[in-house]
Parts: C-alpha cells; sequence; structure tokens
C-alpha cells in the first residue's frame, strides 16, 4: 500500500510502498477515507513523543470503511462506516475500568505507538471497544476533521470544564482545537473570547461563535483584556497551543476559581511553563488537562453536530492528497494554514 513514511526524527518524510497491515485477534483493518494534518503529528516527527518506534507512518485522525476483521471482535463487520479516537484503551486496565480510556495505561495510538492513517490502510486495535460507528448523515471528510482536535476540544469544555451558558470562556489559539473549543462552548451558550495573532484566524473565530476577539500583537496584556471584557475574568480558559506565554496568560486571566484547561501540546522548551501558583493559591485556581475522549462519549459529539449547534464543516480549511503530506507536514509549524487539512485522495 502507499504510505507517509520517515525513518529518522526531522528527516526526510516520503510517499512510498510499504507492506499491508495484518489483522490481529482484536484488531479490525480500515481502508481510509479520510485522515487530518494534525500538529501532533509535526510532533511526532520532530521526535517530541517518547511512544514513537522508527520507521513510522505518521496519522491519527481517521475515517474509512472497515475492510478485514479479527476473530474476537464482536461489535463490527465488514463495510461498516467508523472512525476512533486518537487515543484508545486497552479495555482491562484500572483507568479503562473506571471509563477513562483517554488515559489509559496501555493505550494505542495510530501514528505515534503503531503506523497510522497517513496510508492506504490502518490497523486498529483493541477495536471493539475503541471504533465508533459513523452515523449517515456525516461525511468521511467531517469525521476526520473531528479528529483528535474536536473531541479532545468537547471533553475540554464540557466534560472537563463543565462550561454552561453565561459563562465566559477564553480561547488562547485559533488552530483547529481552539476554533473547535470555541464553536463547542460558544454552541452551550458562553460567551467567547477568541485570542490568536493572526486576524483571519479570528474572523473565522468569530463566525464559529467568539464574541471578543483579541489579537495579542496589538495589545499590552491579554490577560488585563480579557479582565475589561468579561468583568471579573474567564470562568474557563483553555490553552489550545501549548506554549510559556499561552499557558501563563490562560492561567492569568481567570476570576477566583476559575479553571484552566490544557489541551495544547507543551513541548521543548514549553515543556514546563512558567505558573503563576500565587494567583492559582489565593483564587483557588483549579489546572487541569484534556487528553483525547473516549469513544463512548462520541454519541454527545454527534446528537450536536446533527442538531446544528455546532458545525466542523466551517473549520475545513483544505483537502490535499497523499502526496501532498509530506511538504504540508513538514511545514506545519509554520502555522500558514487557516482550518483544518484532510487527506482525502490516496
Amino acid at each position: 500500500m502507499k504510505a507517509v513514511y520517515y525513518t529518522q526524527f526531522k528527516g526526510k518524510v516520503e510517499v512510498r510502498d510499504v507492506p499491508d497491515p495484518q489483522v490481529s485477534p482484536n484488531s479490525v483493518i480500515v481502508k481510509v477515507a479520510a485522515t487530518g494534518l494534525c500538529r501532533s503529528d509535526w510532533h511526532g516527527w520532530m521526535g517530541h513523543d517518547p511512544d514513537i518506534v522508527l520507521p513510522q507512518v505518521p496519522g491519527h485522525e481517521l475515517a474509512g470503511v472497515i475492510a478485514e476483521v479479527g476473530s474476537e471482535i464482536k461489535n463490527f463487520k465488514l463495510g461498516d462506516r467508523v472512525t476512533v479516537p486518537f487515543v484508545s484503551g486497552c479495555g482491562c486496565c484500572p483507568e479503562c475500568n473506571t471509563g477513562n480510556h483517554q488515559v489509559c495505561d496501555n493505550q494505542f495510538q495510530p501514528g505515534f505507538t503503531a503506523w497510522g492513517s497517513f496510508a492506504e490502510f490502518v490497523e486498529i486495535k483493541y477495536a471493539d471497544i475503541n471504533l465508533v460507528h459513523l452515523p449517515d448523515e456525516i461525511d468521511f471528510v467531517t469525521a476526520a476533521s473531528l479528529g483528535c482536535r474536536f473531541i479532545t476540544s468537547f471533553r475540554a469544555v464540557i466534560d472537563q470544564g463543565k462550561v454552561s451558558a453565561g459563562q465566559w470562556v477564553a480561547v488562547h489559539g485559533c488552530g483547529g482545537v481552539g476554533l473547535s473549543a470555541i464553536n463547542i462552548a460558544a454552541a452551550v451558550g458562553a460567551n467567547v473570547i477568541a485570542v490568536d495573532i493572526d486576524n483571519d484566524k479570528l474572523e473565522l473565530a468569530q463566525k464559529l461563535g467568539a464574541s471578543v476577539l483579541i489579537n495579542a500583537k496589538e495589545v499590552n496584556s491579554v490577560p488585563e483584556e480579557i479582565l475589561k471584557a468579561s468583568g471579573r475574568g474567564a470562568h474557563v480558559s483553555i490553552d489550545a497551543l501549548g506554549s510559556q506565554e499561552t499557558c501563563f496568560n490562560s492561567i492569568s486571566c481567570l476570576r477566583k476559581r476559575g479553571k484552566h484547561i490544557q489541551v495544547g501540546l507543551t513541548t521543548a522548551e514549553h515543556k514546563h511553563p512558567l505558573i503563576p501558583m500565587d494567583k492559582v493559591v489565593a483564587h483557588e485556581i483549579e489546572i487541569l488537562g484534556s487528553h483525547g475522549m473516549q469513544a463512548f462519549r462520541y454519541d454527545a459529539v454527534f446528537e450536536m453536530i446533527k442538531s446544528g449547534k455546532v458545525h466542523p464543516e466551517l473549520m475545513l480549511g483544505k483537502t490535499i492528497s497523499l502526496d501532498e503530506v509530506p511538504e504540508a507536514l513538514v511545514n506545519m509549524n509554520k502555522f500558514e494554514n487557516r482550518g483544518v487539512t484532510v487527506i482525502n485522495k490516496f
């Protein structure tokens, strides 16, 4: 099969023929119909993820059709339209037993712990507890654009942040994760403040429900601007980028007893960001992480989409072919793309 492939971190990325994946008793083989290009894929190629064993085929935001079924699979069959969380649980560790598959002790991540979906076919392990039946109303490109970004943001806003109508929510960074968080928070009635350094991305954030736009390059202090707009500070603030500055600003802009949700990956020199711990203590700030979402929570996402409350299709920037992925992947840190890029031509 054709697949995107690299043999060293920060090295050459190419499309080449590789062996087809082999099904195991608890897995399925999915013929990939669409797969999202995510900054996490760039982090993997850079060597920021210790789980990656070279050589690697990246890609973790996928939707497609089941082409082969393992002997132990009970809940899925050939031809089923499916998608999958980017973090899949083993189903038997203490975290999975409490319903927290997104932090499984033995998690499976296509594109990280195994070869991923920038390919014609991909194996999905622990398929019975992790695969998600895709409703007919949701096409493959939209499903792939949900990927790790939309579902991670859904968990961050709904399950971790417990955002409700009338609250102020600040979102720092208007990439795929940030735009998703904005759309979801606005859908439940929150007042959303979008922060970015690109006015085009802020314009898209407004279309997705942001009521206040802040260009971080044009103000002296992002937290002060958020305090002015919200009156007392944000109830919930989300760092959707993952940098020293966005993490600090996100915590600093909160009102007393507010919640900071860290969604953007902090890596390299941003791995251990400075935290205003004096404010955390004095104001009883909560600091929470958000890492993926369980398969059983997808129904709530699908219902919001089908009801028209959220519009992930508006976040789609462009579709590309598999042959275009190498150049697009290595240039992701330039932040030139507006919206989500999805591969749908193989």
